[in-house]
């Protein structure tokens, strides 16, 4: 895939600006019927689809489906129920001065769209997106993560089989073929990954002033007052941390506990965690694997310290166990770079202030979470954090609501999608 000749990709690049230019992709018939297809498509691929994750990240079928199947069918349904309405021209109100006239904002498809996906999510990440690109009257092409390669080529497959290649269309490879679309003008692009590489991606983007949407990471932290309901917070916390092994841009990324809390959530979180994968969680059906033996290698260097549980590697295997570390200071390996993977440190604080000091520490996150009973409390930490998305009593589960946007503040990203903010 790497040594894929750069003129296939402008004469690609050729096609789809003269199909986009033809205005075949502009009617609401054509949108609609375009997104029918795909959730026709995606149907169809359940099976090849399932056991593609399941090879490339161990994910069970439950899993799969909630986080990524069944999140493009909802995708696509919300997309479908209002587009109509979002096509219409908005009316808005004219001053006196320009009495006579009346005001709209027509929104119009930009045109040709790249979506760079990661591998933690090689289907949803791909998909959701596209959906939006697609309801808007785009054309678009996609370069999927090199490190899923099965649900790559399935969903490569896939979208080959329900697009013509001048309206959607699947580029594979490295770095290089990564590099080289970018050094390409597009209309938009929309990249998930690295804060490292949304820079990268930003530079490039800058050169043809072409607008972007970056869905970066950044350690998301879950704060936990001793007022809240602690074995709750505990189930939740641990679905959220070590749902895909922690390979989750929005999974807590550590905990900031109440002191006085601590021992009685340390318990918890241990029950919740022999509930969740039982007494071996190697032999779990319900806990995937880490994407690499490379990224098993720079997790690995995290486990140290006061471990409360887990703490085993198998590299041949790619599992790390769902690990545990208290007493951890912000010296500690774990809090130098965003984890992305099965290991929860814990910090404590007594008081607010040093609560809070530790997150003005840390760069903006993408995920903010907090566990308390005092919604005063909640909504004083809300409007003090800078973050991009978050719950109060829960994890992750913002991303289900699609009426709100979903993105980055900072360095965890800049711009939101889902539902009407991916068609915008």
């Amino acid at each position: 895939m790497e040594a894929m000749a750069m003129p296939n990709v402008d004469e690609l690049m050729a096609k789809q600006r003269a199909y986009f230019a033809s205005g075949a992709t502009q009617s609401y018939a054509f949108r609609a019927g375009a997104l029918q297809r795909l959730k026709s498509a995606l149907q169809k691929w359940e099976p090849q689809l399932l056991q593609a994750m399941h090879q490339d990240l161990g994910k069970s079928e439950t899993e799969a489906y909630f986080s990524e199947i069944g999140f493009c069918y909802q995708e696509i349904g919300h997309t479908l129920k209002h587009l109509r309405r979002w096509l219409k021209p908005e009316r808005q109100g004219t001053p006196l001065m320009l009495f006579g006239s009346r005001s709209y904002i027509y929104r119009v498809p930009r045109g040709q769209v790249l979506i760079l996906s990661p591998w933690n999510y090689p289907l949803q990440m791909p998909i959701a997106p596209l959906i939006g690109a697609i309801a808007a009257g785009n054309v678009a092409v996609i370069k999927p993560s090199e490190f899923a390669p099965a649900t790559g080529a399935v969903v490569r497959q896939l979208l080959a089989e329900t697009f013509r290649p001048e309206h959607v269309t699947v580029v594979e490879g490295g770095p290089a073929v990564s590099q080289a679309l970018l050094a390409r003008r597009w209309d938009y692009i929309f990249f998930t990954g690295s804060t490292a590489v949304g820079r990268i991606v930003a530079k490039a983007a800058a050169e043809h002033l072409t607008p972007v949407t970056l869905e970066l990471g950044g350690k998301s932290p879950a704060i936990i007052d001793a007022s809240a309901d602690l074995k709750v917070a505990a189930r939740r916390i641990a679905w959220g941390k070590w749902t895909n092994v922690g390979q989750t841009c929005v999974a807590p990324d550590y905990l900031l506990v109440e002191e006085r809390a601590w021992p009685a959530l340390r318990e918890e979180l241990k029950g919740a965690l022999a509930s969740f994968f039982g007494p071996d969680p190697q032999q779990s059906p319900d806990l995937g694997r880490i994407v690499s033996e490379r990224h098993v290698d720079r997790l690995a260097q995290m486990i140290t310290g006061d471990i409360v549980v887990g703490g085993q590697v198998d590299r041949a295997a790619k599992f790390i166990a769902p690990t545990i570390i208290e007493n951890v200071t912000l010296a500690h390996p774990t809090m130098g770079e965003e984890i992305f993977g099965p290991i929860l440190p814990v910090l404590t604080w007594r008081k607010w202030e040093e609560a809070l000091a530790v997150l003005k520490a840390l760069p903006n996150p993408l995920a903010f979470y907090v566990f308390t009973a005092d919604d005063v409390t909640a909504e004083r930490l809300i409007q003090t954090v800078p973050f991009g998305g978050g719950c109060v009593n829960d994890c992750l589960v913002h991303l289900g609501n699609m009426a709100i946007p979903f993105g980055g503040v900072g360095e965890s990203g800049m711009g939101g999608y889902h539902g009407v903010h991916s068609f915008e």
